[in-house]
């Protein structure tokens, strides 16, 4: 089991930021917006892991990673820099809705109490 303790963190971020998905404008319903808002991330930071590793600045223990390896890296530490940014833009996504819908009332409360 600790072999994915990784990929099963990941797989938790997903699960937990999924229903961030439905209210607002969405992440997953917007492909174009949401690569390019993650590609530039993505790539920085996979050519950063990339040239550390091969540098020896860090290494993977593989008592923790399932030991399918991508170019360079583990699977699951190219996954993360997927992942986490888009746990990140769900989120943004949700409080930046949230934030609208509370001026909307705020705003349709004042015109209200106005009259």
């Amino acid at each position: 089991m600790e072999k994915w303790q990784y990929l099963l963190l990941l797989g938790g971020c997903l699960l937990i930021t999924l229903p961030l998905e439905f209210p607002g404008d969405g992440v997953y319903r917007q492909p174009r917006r949401l690569l390019r808002a993650m590609f530039p991330v993505v790539a920085v930071f996979l050519i950063w892991d990339a040239i550390a590793i091969e540098l020896n600045v860090w290494h993977y223990n593989p008592r923790y990673v399932s030991g399918i390896n991508v170019p360079f890296m583990p699977l699951e530490e190219m996954l993360f820099f997927i992942v986490i940014p888009l746990s990140g833009l769900l989120t943004y996504n949700i409080v930046s809705a949230s934030f609208a819908a509370l001026a909307r009332r705020r705003r349709r409360d004042s015109e209200r109490s106005d009259r």
